[in-house]
């Protein structure tokens, strides 16, 4: 196969701040119709790169190089417009041409933006960046550079947007740290890494396994050197004056030899359980509260008791109401009627979307240790600020910088450690995936399953939902709202295949005569057999048998500790678990719907 035509080369480019170095001549090339993804932690210069890629930040050395005559579209994290200017001409200049018109709403409506002659000064930041999103995608460039383009996406906008553009053939390269859009739409990630840039030439599931297998390289080719290294560190001690000419060769490999030597493999942070976290039977009762903004209906007459250690998710599309039915929980917003019933020993800890208001002079241990200088978990056991800082990927140097010098996604990442400082044992998080790395997420995954206290979390992270929650409240809008027992993935399940159902029984109403009524024109539903019964009954212990294998799998993949043998063969299994998972569900979901 032919190699793609190069649209993008990047050569041997580095880049610091200061003393902080973020990459070191790094060089890669992008082809036509390649979907890149471009992973890094928090702080190591995606964003910043994606502005040297576009000319908006300068580098300290190396060559940006772009095929001729290419038209690139450029999606900025934070885009700017003219507050004046209306949707429709913040989009593109389309001159009256109807056609562009046509598109421009099609497009703009999937991205709920509505109002085509509102000006962009009343929009708000999420409503902006959808509107530079939709502009990026009618312009048609060849080469399309997206900075998280899932941010304020709902669930279904992310959706429609993974499959248009899973399903068109212009180039991309994406910063996101959505997995599952990783997975579907990308065939190579990036990842700057220690200063460098590392290729993988497959989707995120490919990846993840490709990382590991390096790591594990990386260990091995460190322990090696650190054991030439005591050698040669022996003979550079005994022969301090009888190097001669001959002997220079040997004392610059040395040299090298120590910087291999000196070399850290990050590890993995340990899992912090507590076991500190006291929480009554008694959680919160809403009782049957209603909520309206004009005619917009929030909730009506919504009963729901909360259960302890439960695991809530709450998904829907924006505007919904799901950020003002838990402000409502916290008691920021007043219900019109109801009330929320809260149980004595409830201590919420509360991650909003506007985020906290940092003191920018401040130093980031400061802004923790002004909470508690340390956590109690229990047993004799104590995490200190600074380890909590530091599992949450911080460095000690980074610990002891000011608030001014962090990167967007690392002050979010700060706002997450003040709130779990403060020991709550009811966690409510609106938005937390929002411009957090794939790496801390994970972190957060880990530390919520650990969590021995209640969780609600409303999130547009299909991948973050699916690892934390046990159910799911959907907003619908217009106050109604569904209980779904499972997780996010399964519910778009259940989803599909009440739509498939639906739309058979369309069909056959439609080619069918209709079907007389038993007992006096009354429809009888059929119950379930004893036979299928027993098929449900079991189908729960199998789904929460593989569940628990699944999950202990995704640990030891996670641990760093497996051999390469094992790794690939867990590797390999983990979907096939998946699948068997998936095929369960959708039986039990079809038994559990005869019942109603």
């Amino acid at each position: 196969m032919a190699d793609p035509i190069p649209y993008l080369s990047v050569q041997n480019v580095s880049k610091s701040f200061g003393d902080r170095v973020l990459f070191e001549n790094i060089s890669f090339g992008i082809g036509e119709r390649q979907k890149v993804g471009l992973i890094a932690e928090n702080g190591m210069g995606k964003s910043t790169l994606m502005s040297i890629l576009m000319g908006k930040e300068s580098l300290d050395s190396g060559e940006v190089i772009y095929r001729n005559d290419l038209r690139v579209g450029y999606l900025e994290q934070s885009p700017k417009f003219d507050p004046d200017e209306t949707v429709l001409d913040a989009c593109f200049n389309h001159n009256g041409d109807p056609e562009k018109v046509l598109k421009a709403k099609q497009i703009l409506t999937r991205l709920e933006i509505k109002d085509l002659e509102q000006p962009m000064g009343q929009l708000s930041g999420g409503q902006q960046k959808r509107v530079a999103l939709a502009n990026v995608l009618l312009t048609e460039p060849d080469f399309l550079i997206l900075d998280e383009p899932t941010n304020h996406l709902d669930l279904a906008m992310t959706e429609w947007l993974e499959d248009f553009l899973g399903r068109s053939d212009r180039t991309l390269l994406m910063v996101t740290h959505d997995r599952y859009f990783l997975d579907n739409v990308c065939d190579i990630i990036l990842e700057i890494d220690d200063h460098q840039i590392y290729t993988y030439r497959g989707n995120y599931s490919y990846y993840l396994e490709k990382r590991q297998e390096r790591i594990e390289n990386t260990r091995a080719e460190i322990q090696h050197a650190n054991n030439l290294y005591r050698r040669e560190l022996e003979w550079m001690r005994r022969m301090p004056q009888a190097r001669g000419h001959k002997a220079k060769y040997r004392e610059d490999a040395f040299y090298e030899l120590q910087k291999m030597a000196m070399r850290r493999v990050e590890e993995r942070s340990v899992r912090l359980k507590s076991k500190n976290v006291y929480i009554g039977s008694k959680i919160f009762e809403c009782q049957y509260v209603s909520k309206a903004f004009g005619d917009k209906i929030i909730t009506k007459d919504f009963y729901y008791n909360f259960a302890r250690y439960e695991k809530m998710g709450i998904a829907g599309s924006n505007g919904a109401g799901k950020s003002t039915f838990i402000k409502m929980l916290l008691g920021l917003v007043q219900p019109d009627s109801g009330k929320f019933d809260i149980g004595e020993t409830v201590r919420f800890g509360y991650f909003s979307q506007e985020g906290l208001k940092f003191d920018e002079t401040q130093k980031v241990i400061d802004i923790i240790t002004d909470i508690a200088d340390y956590i109690d978990l229990g047993g004799g056991r104590h995490l200190s600020a600074s380890e909590l800082l530091q599992h949450f990927l911080f460095t000690p140097e980074q610990q002891y910088n000011y608030v001014y010098k962090l990167s967007g996604g690392e002050k979010r990442k700060l706002y997450l450690c003040t709130v779990l400082m403060k020991n709550p044992n009811f966690l409510v998080l609106d938005e937390p995936t929002n411009d957090l790395d794939i790496k801390t997420l994970q972190i957060l995954e880990e530390y919520l399953a650990d969590f021995p206290g209640c969780v609600i979390v409303v999130s547009h992270d299909r991948y973050f939902m699916d690892k934390v929650v046990d159910h799911i409240l959907v907003f619908k809008g217009q106050g109604e709202i569904k209980d779904f027992p499972g997780n996010y993935t399964q519910y778009r399940m259940w989803k599909s295949l009440k739509s498939k159902e639906e739309e058979e029984k369309k069909e056959k109403e439609k080619s069918a005569p209709k079907e007389k009524k038993a007992y006096g024109g009354v429809n009888t539903k059929r119950k379930m057999s004893f036979k299928e019964k027993r098929e449900f009954e079991q189908l729960e212990k199998d789904i929460t048998e593989l569940e628990a294998k699944k999950k202990k799998i995704e640990e030891e993949l996670c641990s760093g500790n497996l051999p390469i043998d094992e790794l690939t063969e867990k590797s390999q299994l983990l979907p096939q678990i998946n699948d068997k998972l998936d095929e369960m569900g959708m039986r039990w979901l079809e038994l559990a719907e005869i019942e109603g």
